[in-house]
């Protein structure tokens, strides 16, 4: 693996972040369209507003290393009161030189503390069976397999399945 320069800073992404979210989203879709429910193109044409909206309403944080946006991960809470203590890890995206470089790793610990300020006690995601690398990662993170969704996207045609996975925090 080459040696990367420059250390790796993360923020909390907010209204005025929307460009850099743009960026490091779109690259994610685009990169690795298997890994994501979303495509490329259900993203790239949502108005200035969508975007805006899209970050206001999860938390959303971004790793930098020299400026540039280089992985992102996001939560997404339940809206209903009883489910409040719940959030979906999503858009989680790490570029391919950057990973086993502990970005990911730093972006999940900050995920944590965002997760425990906000009342937040579980954490859920899917993840694709094709994705082996991620659900080892999630294992690493504390995240046990609880179900899968036969077919869970449709992907070039090809049906694939998605596991679900939970890590609690706490309790609520």
């Amino acid at each position: 693996m080459p040696m990367i320069k420059g250390e790796i800073e993360t923020k909390l992404l907010d209204h005025t972040d929307v460009d850099v979210f743009r960026q490091i989203r779109l690259e994610a879709l685009e990169r690795e369209p298997a890994a994501f429910a979303s495509s490329y193109h259900d993203w790239l044409g949502l108005s200035e507003n969508e975007w805006v909206k899209r970050l206001s309403h999860n938390i959303v944080l971004v790793a930098f290393r020299q400026s540039e946006p280089v992985g992102i991960m996001g939560l997404m809470r339940q809206k209903p009161s009883k489910m409040a203590h719940r959030a979906s890890l999503i858009m989680v995206y790490v570029r391919k030189e950057e990973r086993g470089t502990q970005v990911a790793t730093n972006l999940f610990g900050m995920i944590v503390r965002a997760a425990a300020e906000h009342g937040i006690s579980q954490l859920e995601l899917s993840v694709s069976v094709e994705n082996p690398a991620a659900f080892r990662f999630y294992q690493r993170m504390g995240f046990e397999e609880i179900g899968r969704i036969p077919a869970g996207v449709v992907h070039g045609g090809e049906e694939i399945d998605d596991i679900l996975m939970v890590r609690r925090l706490g309790r609520a």
